[in-house]
């Protein structure tokens, strides 16, 4: 039968020991270290433990680090005597500073070698995007082959998420940009009796530029960010390589529903601001201004034409392209780490948001050049 766990003071020898005896196993009711530790009054400043167990896990072990925490913690050297064999070297291990992680310090680069690093960065940036796109336009040709493996239900999850489901916060931000362009406006053609050339500015404005730009930046901030936070949340549970293992192509499975459901609802989410912009023009006109509503809707269908409504219908579809592959490239692309997920995520909007200006101004150009 094993002993009961003991931890006494030894006072008959000259100098104080601490000895622990009996079976120390975890299913043994143990004393108190810390009990222990003050009936021993004021310790030597080098204190001697005699360890002679008939049984020891890791109870034993447990014991010995707290003891030697609380030694540390009173400046006392601690010598402890009669360790099992094996014991010794676990509690080096556990007190080894290798055993915790330690951050590498960053190599030291010159200049050239800092140019380098980052043109091969670039490189391998264009060279995964390139990769990227092509494996979504092959994976777009065998959807219209009929051969993709995309399951309806996921489009149809996917555009509730980012169409019927962004029309509120659409609908505000819209009527809020035409509020601002007809009172802006307004003030400065007040100057020349020509209050009724607001309903030409914001209509003009709403359907070329700012109902298509405005839409896109809020889907790039709700829904870029969401694809890019759940890919990359599947991608740290380990959940894509799953689909790999059993078969299913990640793109086809998870690109291509979130791709088609942002080419569908962002034309409608577009038109959608642009009436609510005119709208919003028009409260201003009527309100500041008494522009009746029959003459606002006739100078702003005399003004408008279709090629300004398929501009802005064809950025929307450019932005919906651009907001689906870079918040899915990023989820793909993220880390194993809850830390990587919110990277990915940052980097999808700020990615986002520069790829709509950048593709705006470029589109705007070229419709100038052109004369549209």
């Amino acid at each position: 039968m094993s002993k009961a766990p003991s931890l006494d003071w030894d006072r008959s020898r000259e100098a104080l020991v601490l000895q622990v005896a009996g079976s120390w196993t975890l299913e043994q009711r143990k004393p108190e270290l810390s009990d222990v530790w003050r009936q021993g009054g004021r310790l030597p400043e080098q204190l001697s433990v005699q360890v002679a167990v008939d049984a020891w896990d890791s109870s034993l072990l447990a014991l010995l680090r707290r003891m030697q925490r609380l030694a540390s913690e009173q400046q006392i050297s601690l010598n402890l005597q009669g360790l099992p064999e094996g014991v010794e070297r676990l509690l080096e291990m556990a007190a080894s500073p290798s055993t915790q992680a330690q951050a590498a310090a960053p190599p030291e680069y010159g200049w050239v070698a800092r140019v380098g690093l980052s043109a091969q960065a670039v490189a391998g940036a264009i060279s995964n995007t390139s990769i990227f796109i092509g494996e979504v336009v092959q994976a777009l040709g065998r959807l219209l082959a009929g051969q993709a493996r995309m399951r309806l239900s996921d489009f149809w999850m996917a555009f509730q998420q980012c169409g019927p489901g962004a029309l509120p916060i659409v609908a505000l931000i819209a009527i809020l940009i035409g509020l601002i362009l007809a009172f802006v406006g307004a003030v400065q053609l007040e100057a020349f009796g020509a209050q009724l050339y607001i309903a030409n500015m914001v209509a003009i404005g709403m359907t070329r530029e700012m109902g298509a730009l405005m839409t896109a930046v809020i889907m790039a901030g709700r829904t870029g960010a969401a694809y890019a936070a759940e890919l990359g949340s599947m991608q740290a549970n380990e959940e894509i390589d799953a689909l790999k293992t059993f078969g299913f192509p990640p793109l086809e499975f998870l690109v291509l529903p979130r791709l088609l459901a942002l080419l569908v609802s962002m034309p409608i989410l577009t038109v959608f601001a642009d009436i609510l912009g005119i709208f919003g023009g028009f409260v201003i006109g009527s309100g500041l201004f008494d522009i009746s509503a029959q003459q606002y809707i006739n100078q702003s269908l005399e003004m408008l034409t279709l090629t300004d409504f398929l501009i802005g219908l064809f950025k929307s579809l450019v932005f919906a392209v651009l907001i689906g592959l870079i918040g899915c490239y990023y989820g793909l692309s993220c880390g194993r780490n809850a830390q990587a997920v919110g990277q990915a995520t940052t980097n999808a909007v700020v990615s986002i948001i520069v790829a709509l200006v950048v593709s705006d101004a470029v589109i705007t150009l070229i419709c100038t050049q052109l004369g549209i």
